[in-house]
């Protein structure tokens, strides 16, 4: 009921309040970096905006919109909104934002379901690139959105986003330098969503962990841990890290945590994370005890509270940070 009100109220809203809204949303996408508004762009759009025009009364006629619809409002607003303002920075936090399921990597905050980030993702691999689309997709193989201006908007979705600007234009109004890039991009890592990951052995696959990038891993979290720093537990958490990793020691971030009497990121890796409250580590002691040995005792009543309420499912220890990502905010 909620979600249709708002819908309704939205459609009735005027111009002014639409572009509001939009505007108010893409800042939340670029985490409240530079997102701005050329007068100029939108006056040049609107005064050579013939074809616009055209499509819009030929939909008009064909009765595509909704009855009692003023087509020169929609169009106002079309235009309006195609001379937003972006600068690089927040061009890639923006698809930084759709790479990471709709969550914004700057704010933590959740600006789109995963089922409207499909659903763009979609629609920027099959039209994203004017009437390049099609090799588009063949040869890069990503989710992207090309600008007039020069920009091209780059989806490697569950990694990063990139926006890149260069403003030479081909015949069909893509950047020149980035497509280049993103073709580049592609030829070095596998990152095209057919490159299969077992056989292409010639390409880089930043994704897969080596030894040594996961013993980086496990220090970095489990020094986030020893100094209290939350902040940084909840990147690694944003970032899909295994917040139960152990040293060679199996001591979790949770055991270094609790030693050290940070009960802000005990609770953070006990609700947020759902991290097990009861993990041993080779000599057989449990967070618990160390909080209890260093004389923690806020620590140990927490501790103690989830350990009564502890129930691990199908034998499993560990619940994934992708189910929990939202209990992180």
């Amino acid at each position: 009921m909620t979600a249709a009100a708002g819908q309704m109220t939205l459609q009735t809203a005027s111009t002014a309040e639409k572009f509001d809204y939009v505007m108010t949303f893409l800042k939340k996408m670029a985490g409240k970096e530079y997102v701005g508004f050329s007068n100029a762009t939108f006056q040049s759009e609107r005064e050579t905006g013939d074809r616009n025009f055209a499509i819009g009364y030929y939909l008009k006629e064909k009765k595509c919109f909704p009855e009692g619809t003023d087509m020169t409002s929609v169009l106002d607003l079309y235009f309006q909104l195609c001379a937003i303002e972006v600068t690089s920075e927040s061009g890639s936090v923006m698809a930084a934002t759709l790479a990471n399921g709709g969550i914004c990597p700057i704010t933590g905050e959740r600006v789109l379901s995963p089922e409207a980030v499909r659903n763009t993702l979609s629609l920027m691999h099959s039209c994203g690139m004017y009437d390049f689309s099609g090799q588009f997709a063949f040869h890069v193989g990503l989710p992207s959105k090309s600008g007039v201006a020069g920009g091209i908007l780059l989806v490697v979705p569950n990694v990063m986003g990139i926006m890149c600007w260069s403003p030479p234009l081909d015949k069909l109004g893509n950047s020149v330098r980035g497509i280049q890039f993103c073709t580049d991009l592609v030829e070095l890592f596998n990152f095209h969503n057919y490159d299969n990951l077992r056989h292409f052995t010639k390409k880089h696959d930043p994704r897969r962990e080596g030894g040594d990038q996961r013993v980086k891993s496990v220090i970095n979290l489990l020094f986030a841990a020893f100094t209290g720093d939350v902040s940084a537990l909840r990147r690694f958490a944003l970032s899909s890290m295994d917040m139960e990793q152990r040293d060679y020691d199996s001591r979790t971030a949770l055991h270094v945590a609790s030693a050290e009497g940070h009960l802000e990121v005990v609770r953070f890796l006990l609700d947020a994370c759902k991290v097990n409250p009861v993990p041993k580590d080779r000599w057989g002691n449990t967070p618990l005890d160390e909080a209890v040995q260093f004389g923690h005792h806020d620590v140990v009543a927490v501790l103690q509270q989830y350990q009564e309420n502890y129930n691990p499912t199908d034998g499993s220890d560990k619940t994934s940070n992708e189910k929990n990502l939202d209990s992180l905010l």
